[in-house]
């Protein structure tokens, strides 16, 4: 590469460039995951994408660690590791909610552009991806057995980017769980503006049952109620898995 042409931008310029490569390497990875779903089925991707990982990131890591000049502790960084326990907890939550505004930003930006049917039907096709991949990456996180029932589902719910950001409680009543969500961001925000719900049911249909079938073939999911539907002021939407007998 001609270094010439970044010496010639300004540091603002720099730093602005710095995120745009940043940027395009996410953009990059995202293609390459959605193209070999197209490929080879979303499973098959799933499975590559954890094998590609655990190969990128160190060497990654590793490659930052030398520019930026900070040590690594186990392919991780050494200050990440470190960090107070509280302020890591944070940092997680930090990146919940980034994830969640760029899924705002990307639904209203197809909404504004064109309308709300399309900005939904983008929406839960996404659902139809991410979802299963969340439930796999962190069935690996917590090395759980392949059919790791109710029990692996109540853990894995737990870790997901949304319970860093919503409130929801888990009830577990015999050979059922009940998901319920408390308190939502997004609904809470239309309520303060005055809005009403977000038919969010859509979503959620596609969204928990292909989450707890990647934790568990067996676990079969219900909606107890979700909007549009008409929910009591305790919680926001409520969801049953179950495994037949």
């Amino acid at each position: 590469m001609n270094t010439n042409s970044l010496e010639k931008l300004s540091q603002i310029e720099l730093a602005h460039y710095a995120i745009d490569v940043l940027r395009r390497v996410m953009l990059h990875y995202g293609i390459w995951f959605n193209e070999v779903v197209h490929q080879l089925g979303l499973e098959e991707a799933i499975r590559l994408e954890e094998e590609v990982s655990a190969s990128f990131f160190p060497i990654a890591i590793k490659r930052l660690s030398k520019t930026l000049g900070f040590q690594t502790e186990s392919d991780l960084p050494t200050w990440l590791v470190n960090m107070e326990k509280e302020r890591l907890i944070g940092l997680i939550k930090a990146m919940s909610f980034n994830w969640l505004a760029g899924d705002g930003v990307w639904f209203r930006t197809v909404e504004d552009n064109y309308d709300m049917y399309t900005g939904k039907r983008c929406n839960d096709t996404c659902w139809t991806r991410y979802s299963p991949l969340e439930a796999a990456m962190i069935k690996s996180f917590l090395q759980l057995p392949q059919q790791s029932g109710l029990d692996g589902l109540e853990q894995a719910l737990n870790l997901r980017l949304y319970a860093q950001i919503n409130e929801q409680t888990i009830e577990r009543s015999g050979d059922e769980l009940i998901l319920r969500m408390v308190k939502c961001l997004v609904q809470g925000t239309r309520k303060r503006k005055g809005l009403p719900d977000y038919p969010c049911k859509s979503a959620g249909v596609v969204e928990f049952p292909a989450f707890a079938r990647m934790i568990d073939s067996r676990i079969r999911t219900d909606c107890i109620s979700c909007p549009p539907d008409e929910h009591p002021k305790e919680w926001l939407c409520a969801w049953r898995f179950y495994i037949p007998e």
